[in-house]
């Protein structure tokens, strides 16, 4: 289901930083912590069409720190007859969960208290992240991932694509600057 970010825009002011998202409602997603979540917004942005087989999916995942707008941090390769490109390819940045950018994160009011998450966020692994991302990819109609590519943080979610799905669901993958595991800041 998908949120009108006007409804909620008071109660995340950092949705106002990245223009043109969207913000989809998941129903439910049980972490790998074993906490269960409801009705929790994952934020994306696209650009292209979808094209009629739903297989012209390039994924771009973003960094610890980034948003789901590509345009923003790698704006240099998104355009016509670019790496990025939309006439070409449905290109989607989903946020992660943790990010304050409007997908599921300490900013989110827990239905529970009718208080923010705040410090009571739960833990949300990469995978927990793909899991998300791959039930708002299932409610777009996406069959099939041409390419999913990222970096740092981004990577790490391009290298679990792969390994959840593996390449009857992934194309190709693309991880730059990262690594299969991190150690703590």
């Amino acid at each position: 289901q998908e949120l009108d970010i006007e409804d909620i825009k008071e109660t995340n002011p950092l949705l106002n930083l990245v223009q043109g998202q969207r913000i989809v409602q998941v129903p439910e997603l049980v972490l790998e912590s074993g906490v269960v979540l409801n009705n929790f917004p994952i934020a994306y942005k696209t650009w292209g069409t979808l094209n009629e087989a739903c297989d012209n999916v390039l994924v771009i995942c973003h960094a610890l720190t980034g948003s789901a707008d590509v345009a923003d941090w790698w704006g240099p390769l998104l355009g016509n007859d670019l790496a990025f490109d939309p006439s070409r390819f449905f290109i989607i940045c989903l946020n992660s969960m943790g990010s304050p950018y409007g997908s599921f994160s300490p900013l989110t009011i827990n239905e529970q208290t009718g208080t923010r998450y705040g410090p009571e966020f739960p833990l949300c692994t990469v995978r927990d992240d793909v899991r998300a991302h791959r039930i708002v990819l299932d409610s777009l109609g996406v069959k099939s991932i041409a390419c999913v590519i990222g970096g740092s943080m981004g990577g790490m979610l391009s290298l679990e694509w792969t390994a959840m799905y593996g390449n009857e669901y992934v194309k190709n993958m693309v991880a730059l600057a990262t690594s299969a595991r991190h150690s703590a800041w």
